[in-house]
């Protein structure tokens, strides 16, 4: 699933190519993917885009005329863009397609240049949501985002504030986009292990120390992910991501800092990576779908 990093990336690569562009066609190919009909997706043709924004993982393309067409790729939806986009018509579709492993087309939008883009959703449960606004927020995902961790208003004392509101294990507080918008099971995973913490440590027992460690881990990670997404095309972004993580998606390897094994934790429809030796003091957690974790 892209995470801040790569739907920053995205937004900036789309303000940099779309800004300027009329739009010529949208056409929806996935009817379920379209979750508003007032204003219809059709009330983007005409008008020109005047830039690109980010709410959290939701990325916004905003047109003139007060449109945005808002989006979110959810776990197996991508951006592909073309700088000859396809004529030929699209053919909505109420079934999900693909076949699962085929990334089907949900979206497609062309400008005026003959350039565009598509939105493709893999896999078998379709989750990749556009919606057509006038405004963000009525979209309910983006009113109760919580604060942007690469915000200045995100600061340790805030983030205190959240561990204290409800005791939680940490790594569901980090992925609660209502408290933190824009982090993933991904980056909660680098972040853990930047800042030395066991994925399932309780929020109100972190000392002050830890809360700070914490924080600066989120920024480090976070503003290091960005600047290595920075610039590159959509289609360079997954591998970008890939190749950037030090545990997650790493179940098996060796732990960049310490050499020990990277371990996993699996859950039904996802999973999380460790280092026992740099998050947990050698302890390993137990897999959830066997017995109790381990805090």
């Amino acid at each position: 699933m892209p995470e801040l990093p790569e739907v920053e990336a995205l937004v900036r690569f789309l303000d940099d190519r779309a800004a300027g562009r009329s739009v010529v066609a949208a056409d929806v190919a996935q009817i379920a993917a379209l979750k508003t009909f007032d204003p219809p997706v059709t009330a983007l043709v005409g008008g020109t885009v005047t830039g690109a924004r980010r709410h959290g993982k939701w990325l916004d393309l905003v047109v003139d005329d007060g449109l945005h067409l808002v989006f979110h790729l959810a776990r197996g939806g991508w951006l592909r863009w073309s700088e000859k986009s396809p004529t030929t018509p699209v053919r909505p579709r109420l079934g999900g397609g693909g076949g699962g492993k085929i990334a089907a087309l949900a979206l497609r939008v062309r400008f005026d240049d003959g350039a565009g883009f598509d939105l493709t959703e893999a896999g078998t449960r379709k989750r990749l949501a556009v919606h057509v606004v006038r405004h963000p927020a009525e979209v309910r995902a983006i009113e109760t985002l919580g604060v942007e961790p690469l915000d200045p208003a995100f600061t340790a004392d805030v983030l205190g504030e959240l561990m204290a509101a409800r005791n939680q294990q940490v790594k569901g507080l980090l992925r609660d986009q209502s408290s933190i918008a824009g982090i993933g099971n991904a980056y909660s995973d680098e972040i853990l292990h930047a800042a030395r913490t066991s994925p399932f440590k309780l929020t109100r027992s972190f000392a002050p120390d830890e809360v700070a460690r914490l924080h600066a881990a989120v920024g480090e990670v976070l503003a290091a992910a960005v600047a290595t997404s920075s610039g590159r095309p959509a289609a360079e972004l997954k591998d970008a991501k890939r190749s950037g993580m030090r545990v997650h998606g790493r179940a098996g390897q060796k732990c960049p800092v310490c050499g020990d094994t990277v371990r996993e934790v699996s859950f039904a429809d996802r999973s999380l990576q460790y280092c026992a030796t740099c998050q947990t003091g050698g302890q390993v957690l137990a897999d959830r779908r066997m017995s109790r974790l381990l805090r």
